[in-house]
């Protein structure tokens, strides 16, 4: 479906399923993390899975191309990009799959209920504090800080939405680490699976990915290194097969 872009927009390959979306430069664009986050995931068939600060819709998106689920929801609190999701979604034919939903992460479980979905992904804001933030309504500031929601609200709510065993996935920054693994286990969303990610070899984490369980049991699988670039800058054999390339850069068929 041939879709019209407004003054500003453009229209981004996802390199599967023939999949594209809508993004705005002088807005937040999806990044590395939520790609990562996507081969992350686990989602069975018939299950549906609410994506929490959704942005312009990539994880529902990529989510729907990579697992068997059933149904998605993303929720935005910026009409602009949730406006953006919604078109990228029609223009994809995925409208009985994908629903795009304007509301607040701190009212999420009222909005949609408790234990309304098998699993919840989230790639929130990453910084805590005010530094360096110049406009607190500016849309790469509210992705980027935690201006309009904090860690607490993201795993109350998903503790909430979730029902017993059901599963949350996160990406984050490891800094936080301890934080994160704490405040998880107090909300009752047992850390279960755990990978760091590294740019390269020799370089510390700069991401982690993170799976979590409603009323887990107390054990967590720590897997391997992810490293993205190799020594000369390229990306690595898993990287690319986790973008669906194959190893000359080319989408895999």
């Amino acid at each position: 479906m041939t879709i019209k872009l407004k003054p500003g927009e453009r229209l981004d390959d996802l390199q599967i399923k023939g999949y594209e979306i809508i993004q705005h430069p002088g807005r937040f664009c999806f990044g590395m993390d939520s790609s990562l986050l996507s081969s992350f995931v686990k989602i069975k068939k018939g299950e549906r899975a609410l994506d929490l600060g959704t942005g312009t819709g990539i994880l529902p998106i990529l989510l729907e191309a990579k697992t068997k689920g059933d149904h998605f929801t993303g929720l935005e609190i910026q009409e602009e990009s949730a406006d953006m999701a919604r078109r990228s979604v029609v223009h994809n034919g995925l409208d009985s799959k994908i629903d795009i939903v304007t509301g607040d992460i701190k009212e999420a479980s009222r909005i949609f209920g408790n234990a309304s979905f098998s699993v919840i992904t989230v790639n929130p804001p990453y910084m805590i504090g005010m530094h360096g933030i110049q406009n607190e309504t500016d849309a790469k500031t509210i992705a980027r800080h935690e201006v309009l929601c904090s860690l607490d609200d993201i795993l109350r709510e998903s503790a909430r939405i979730l029902p017993q065993k059901g599963r949350f996935y996160m990406v984050h920054r490891p800094f936080r680490l301890a934080e994160i693994l704490s405040k998880m286990t107090a909300y009752r969303l047992e850390p279960k699976r755990m990978r760091l990610v590294h740019p390269f070899l020799k370089k510390e984490p700069n991401m982690v990915l993170i799976e979590g369980a409603k009323d887990g049991n107390s054990r967590m699988t720590v897997e391997p290194p992810l490293i993205v670039y190799n020594e000369d800058g390229s990306y690595t054999d898993e990287v690319l097969r986790l973008y669906n390339l194959n190893v000359e850069g080319k989408e895999a068929k």
